[in-house]
């Protein structure tokens, strides 16, 4: 098939929806197709048999794009929009494939050029706007009936998550495929060397890690304040903080240090991809505590593949994925979840536990094996139903 993946972000980017974008482009090299993929001006290139990047031009002013809604995104969008159009006056496409926002641009422009689009949901683009801006609160019911509409005209929404399933069959999608999130490494293995952190932070106790960006939504407040109750019973356990932006960074150093636990968490800044696992391993236990949103962060997943016993809040964001079995659940308040907190650093048998649990859950549900079936077996059929409509059109034309 020939497919145009609109991808409304950077990529390639080490950062959870633009992976995700990768795996997919990835596995429909795998099965074949001819793949473009229309995306922003930033990122980095990747290369795959049969797979073409465009981008947009950049829009003066706009670099250093940021996850989730911003207006320096809708000024990309709408570049993005008016570039696909030129595409699409060029190429023919079976489907196009499209990440988020881009579905809109999709349900618009269909009627003009006669394609079929499928809708990769990864969020909820109502919540995150209501979740962002306390203007839009009073505007939530209108805005998750314009969510809505695509989902209903797409041959198919691909969530990845349950919690976003059900939204999709709420609004009446005609198919829905959830395609999950996958880990990111293989525990088996440590190709990377990445420094001692005992070492290199002369860390004699404890170590909690969290990996990810430093967005609100992640509930970094929470771990931190969490940390200063947890050093008021454990003063050896450190905390460590991979990922973020520099003033997101300056930020909380300035709130640790409010707390009075600078001594003992490290912001280390980004790290690779490739080195999540090393970083993940030198852990004791790792942290999720995030407090918004549906969708289950796509780092959970090598969280938990890691075999390091994983402490989260007690959300659908996450309990849509983990149980008690697997992971150590918690309310999102400081105080409870610091008492859990506690208790894990505390019991070394429990964490051994949880970590062998999680990492035979993740090989049987969450390997990359499983993603690109699911995607090729959605693909095998959306291909009948494209070939069957060509059958049909060709058996009714006048001889």
């Amino acid at each position: 098939m020939r497919i145009l993946v609109l991808a409304p972000h950077p990529f390639y980017q080490e950062r959870g929806t633009p992976i995700a974008v990768d795996l997919l482009v990835r596995a429909l090299s795998e099965r074949g197709d001819t793949v473009d993929v229309l995306t922003f001006h930033e990122g980095e290139d990747r290369s795959y048999e049969g797979v073409r990047i465009f981008r947009i031009s950049a829009p003066p002013g706009v670099r250093n794009l940021r996850p989730g809604p911003s207006i320096k995104k809708l000024v990309c969008d709408l570049w993005l929009f008016f570039k696909l159009i030129r595409l699409l006056r060029r190429n023919r496409y079976d489907v196009l494939h499209c990440v988020e926002e881009s579905v809109f641009m999709a349900m618009f422009l269909r009627p003009f050029f006669g394609f079929r689009y499928l809708y990769d949901m990864d969020s909820s683009l109502a919540s995150q706007v209501v979740n962002k801006y306390r203007l839009g609160r009073p505007l939530r019911r209108l805005l998750s009936y314009l969510e809505s509409l695509p989902m209903r005209r797409a041959e198919a929404v691909i969530p990845v998550c349950d919690a976003l399933a059900e939204l999709a069959e709420q609004s009446s999608a005609r198919h829905v495929c959830v395609l999950r999130d996958v880990s990111l490494i293989d525990p088996t293995k440590n190709t990377h060397t990445v420094e001692d952190l005992r070492e290199s932070l002369g860390i004699d106790g404890t170590i909690t890690a969290y990996i990810g960006n430093l967005e609100g939504y992640q509930g970094i407040d929470l771990l931190l304040e969490s940390f200063a109750l947890v050093g008021q019973k454990q003063p050896n356990a450190h905390l460590i903080i991979i990922g973020g932006e520099e003033r997101d960074i300056a930020r909380y150093q300035n709130r640790s240090a409010l707390l009075g636990i600078t001594p003992r968490t490290h912001f280390l800044g980004k790290r690779p991809v490739e080195q999540m696992g090393a970083y993940l391993k030198q852990a004791d236990v790792l942290v999720s505590p995030r407090t918004e949103g549906v969708n289950t962060p796509m780092k959970v997943y090598s969280y938990l593949h890691s075999g390091i016993p994983v402490l989260a809040t007690d959300l659908p964001t996450h309990t849509q994925v983990m149980t008690p079995r697997i992971a150590r659940l918690a309310p999102p308040s400081a105080e409870e979840f610091s008492a859990a907190w506690q208790e894990l650093l505390g019991d070394p048998e429990a964490r051994t536990l949880l970590g062998q649990e999680a990492r035979e859950y993740i090989e049987r549900q969450h390997s990359y094996a499983s993603f690109r079936t699911t995607l090729h077996k959605l693909y095998g059929w959306l291909e009948g139903q494209v070939n069957s409509k060509h059958s049909v059109h060709h058996s009714q034309a006048p001889r």
